[in-house]
Parts: structure tokens; sequence; C-alpha cells
């Protein structure tokens, strides 16, 4: 099927609950030497997860085929086969092995990006899900990109975006939300690169996440401090009272109807979360009164807790796009690439969410239509 045949099929009569159209998603293998497309023909045979959009995969039609072969040979169970899939075929230029990712590794990944980006972006989807890619493959290709989200946002033309990682806890029923100040940058430019100006447009992005995307009015949303015990009052640190302080009471004072906690001690920020994630044997609800959501300053003060939380669960999302993007909240595995024992839950998760998210957003559209008549 060609890209022009989808395209005319997608716009024609899609269907979903709520008389909304299906979500359109594009799936990118990621780094076709890492687990990328074992994830994904694994998350692709569930049912529930297939039948959840309208799905493309962007890749390597060849490698989605060698792939499943060689884990039949391993007999691995619960595959889809690839000549079920809609497949927007991007072959591979150069030698790639299975485990050891390369330049050509890195180039087919980033090409995959580069081809549901530009389709997205010209109203062929509604949202991406990126499978991993191994940050050093683009660099030895030649693409000096921090990462994926990076890259999505230069394409789309837009300079306010934030990494959000969602995770929905199977003992309780509860969502965590965490998003990044400071993204990949070594842990010395932390403290440099943390102004007024930066949290308040991530402080700017969570906000209207929470509003458009999980439809909440109101909200609590946890801030964590930078230093150890906040700063314990300038004695582990002044960033706190010279001006993350001052800076956290403007924002509660122009937010009234937005309860912002902190700044919260960063080691036990963690702790409320952790409760209502488990939760106890004798009562699994979530009565710990967490956050609706919680602003991290730098990457490894909030992934440290969502992965030891959520190492398979939660999904990487890109906020302030004009389109959806999710992604599995794991990286290649090249070293169990070969194996076929690859957890696919993550990129489940990052499908349901990136279909979840993009029906939010076509109610929301047709809900102010009606609105407008």
């Amino acid at each position: 099927m060609t890209n022009t045949e989808i395209s005319t099929r997608n716009s024609q009569g899609r269907s979903s609950g709520r008389g909304l159209a299906r979500s359109r998603l594009a799936i990118t293998i990621g780094d076709p030497a890492g687990i990328g497309a074992e994830v994904l023909l694994k998350a692709l045979a569930d049912p529930a997860i297939y039948g959840l959009a309208e799905i493309a995969v962007v890749g390597c039609q060849r490698l989605l085929e060698a792939t499943y072969l060689h884990l039949q040979k391993q007999n691995v169970q619960d595959l889809i086969n690839p000549s079920q899939l809609n497949i927007w075929d991007v072959p591979l230029d150069g030698e790639i092995k299975l485990g050891m990712g390369n330049a050509a590794s890195g180039a087919a990944s980033f090409a995959y990006m580069e081809k549901a980006i530009a389709a997205t972006l010209a109203g062929e989807f509604d949202g991406i899900v990126t499978g991993p890619i191994a940050k050093s493959g683009w660099k030895a290709a030649g693409y000096d990109y921090p990462g994926q989200t990076e890259l999505l946002a230069e394409r789309a033309g837009v300079t306010k975006f934030g990494m959000l990682f969602v995770a929905r806890s199977p003992y309780t029923g509860w969502t965590l939300r965490t998003l990044l100040a400071t993204t990949h940058i070594p842990l010395r430019q932390v403290p440099d690169a943390l102004t007024p100006e930066l949290l308040t447009a991530k402080l700017d992005l969570l906000v209207n996440c929470l509003q458009t995307d999980f439809g909440m009015v109101g909200g609590r949303i946890a801030i964590a401090g930078l230093n150890p015990h906040s700063g314990e009052q300038g004695q582990l640190g002044r960033e706190e009272i010279d001006w993350l302080i001052p800076w956290l009471a403007q924002e509660r004072a122009q937010r009234p109807n937005i309860q912002l906690e902190g700044l919260i001690p960063p080691d036990t920020m963690w702790v409320k979360p952790g409760q209502a994630w488990f939760g106890s044997g004798k009562n699994p609800e979530p009565i710990f009164d967490p956050a609706d959501a919680y602003l991290a300053l730098y990457h490894d003060q909030g992934l440290i807790p969502v992965k030891l939380m959520a190492f398979d669960r939660a999904v990487n999302t890109s906020i302030g796009l004009p389109f959806i993007r999710t992604s599995p909240d794991h990286g290649t595995a090249f070293d169990i690439a070969p194996q076929g024992i690859a957890n696919a839950t993550s990129m489940k998760a990052a499908i349901q969410l990136a279909a979840e998210l993009v029906q939010q957003k076509l109610f929301r559209v047709q809900k102010n239509a009606t609105t407008e008549k």
C-alpha cells in the first residue's frame, strides 16, 4: 500500500468511541541494531494494542521480516507477522549487526524519524511513537542532537518543549507524571542552566499539559529543590534562597488556580509517589495524597525514582509539540538485542498513551468546534 493510498483511506470515515476519528499513529523502529523491532513486533501482537489506532510502522521492511524470523527460531511467542503491518519502508543503507550499533544504524534510525515527522507535519498522522535510538549512533552518522526530543522540536519549529514521563501503576492505578526542567546536560552545568525564565517556561508547559492532555482543571504540582535538603537555609547551597524560593512565591501569586508545593527536598519528594505507586497489602488504593505532577530540576533527580518505580511501564512524552509524541522509557539494549528477551511493556504503554492523548486532543477540538457554532 502506498503512502497516497493510506492518506486517502485515513481521510475517509475514521471512527472510534464518542464519534471521534480513530487515532493515526506512526511508530518508528528506532535503532535497527537494538531491541526496537523486537518490542514493536511483540507489542503489536496484542490485539488490544493493535486495535487502539490506525498504525503505520516507519522503518525497514526487510529488517522487520528478518527480526521476525530470528525471534521465531528462538521460539519467541506472541509476535505479529510483518505481513500484517502497514509498513512505510525505509530501506537500510549499510551493514547492520544486531546488538552492535554503528554509524549505519544511527543513520537508519535518524531516517525513520525524519520520515515520520515529515508525514505527521503533513497531516498523515496525529502522533508518533518512537522506538529507542542510540545518541552515539546519531553522532557517528553526523547528526549532533542530544536526543529525539530536540530533533522533533526543531522540525516542528517550537522552542518551548519538555520531556514528561508518564506511568500508570499496575498496583493502584495511580498515574505518575514527572517533567524534567533540564535534560541531557552534564551535572556540573545544571545550576547554570536553571533560571527563573526556564522554570516558568517548563511550568507553563506542565500546567497546559495537565489541562489539555489530561483534562485537569487546577491541580497540584510538586517542585523539587536543587540541593540536598533544598539547601537547608543556605548551608548546603544558596540557589534556593537566592532565587528559587522567590521564583516559586511569584509563580504562586500568578497561578492562584494551581497548588504549587515546594521546594521539596529531593530525597523526600518521592516518598508519597512511591507509596501511591505500590500501595499496601491492606489497602491498595492511593491514599497517600500524592501530587498530580512532579517537576524535577535535572535528569537523574527525576528519572532515578521514575525508573525505580516504573522501569518497564514509563512513557517518555514530548510536550509543547503540535502533535503527540510518546516513546518507551528504555534504550536500545544492544546487550540483549540478539536474545529475544526484551520486555515490550513500555512500548505497549507508549502506544496506549499516544492513542489516549490523541483522542483527548480530538475530543477537545470537536468540543470547541461545537461550542463555536
